[in-house]
C-alpha cells in the first residue's frame, strides 16, 4: 500500500460514519475504523486526532469562513439582513460538500459526548457573527443578540435542508425559516 493513500481521509470518514451509524460511537474504536477503511491505526491518526473528530474535520473553518462573510456584505446593508446574506453564503457551500448530512445528525444525536461537540462548533459560527457584526459597528449588546438569534435560524435552515434530503436549496429552507419567525413567532423586517 502506498505510504499517503490519496483517498484515505475520505474512506475513513465514510467507514466512520457506517460503524458508528450500525454499532454507536460508543461501541467502536480508531482500530475498526481504520481496518473497515483497508488503513492502518497510524493512517487513522494522520488524518485525525481521535475518533471523535472524523465527524468534525474542517470545522474549524467555519467560523473564519463566516467572517469572511459577513465582511464581504456590502456596509450600507442593516445588520440583520447582513447576517442572512451571510447564512446564505455559508449555508450553499456546506450543502455543496455535505454528504450523508442525515447519518452524520443521527449519530451526534445519540451521543452526548459529540452533541457537546457540536455545541461548541456552532458556539464559534454564533461568536463569529458577533465579531462581524461588530466590525460593521453594532454595538457588543446587539450583535450578541442578533448574531444568536442568526445562528439558530441558520442551524434550523440547514437542518430543513437535511430533512429534505438535499433536494431543496438552502435559500429556500433558509426564506422558509424566516417566513417562520416573521409570521409565527416574531414581525421581522429584513
Amino acid at each position: 500500500m502506498a505510504r499517503w493513500d490519496p483517498g484515505a481521509e475520505e474512506r475513513l470518514r465514510k467507514a466512520a460514519l457506517e460503524l458508528y451509524s450500525a454499532h454507536g460511537y460508543d461501541a467502536v474504536t480508531v482500530n475498526q475504523i481504520a481496518e473497515h477503511a483497508g488503513l492502518t491505526r497510524r493512517s487513522y491518526f494522520r488524518y485525525f486526532p481521535d475518533k471523535r473528530e472524523v465527524l468534525f474535520a474542517g470545522s474549524e473553518r467555519l467560523a473564519p469562513a463566516v467572517i469572511e462573510a459577513i465582511r464581504s456584505v456590502d456596509p450600507a446593508v442593516a445588520p440583520w439582513p447582513a447576517v442572512l446574506q451571510a447564512a446564505e453564503v455559508i449555508g450553499a457551500q456546506l450543502a455543496e460538500i455535505a454528504e450523508n448530512s442525515d447519518v452524520r445528525r443521527a449519530v451526534i444525536a445519540a451521543s452526548p459526548e459529540l452533541q457537546e461537540r457540536e455545541r461548541t462548533k456552532l458556539a464559534s459560527v454564533t461568536d463569529a457573527l458577533r465579531s462581524g457584526l461588530e466590525e460593521r459597528g453594532l454595538s457588543p449588546e446587539d450583535a450578541a443578540l442578533v448574531a444568536q438569534v442568526g445562528s439558530a435560524v441558520f442551524q434550523n435552515a440547514f437542518s430543513r435542508w437535511i430533512d429534505g434530503g438535499g433536494q431543496r436549496t438552502f435559500r429556500s429552507c433558509l426564506d422558509a425559516v424566516v417566513g417562520s419567525l416573521r409570521g409565527e413567532l416574531f414581525q421581522l423586517d429584513d
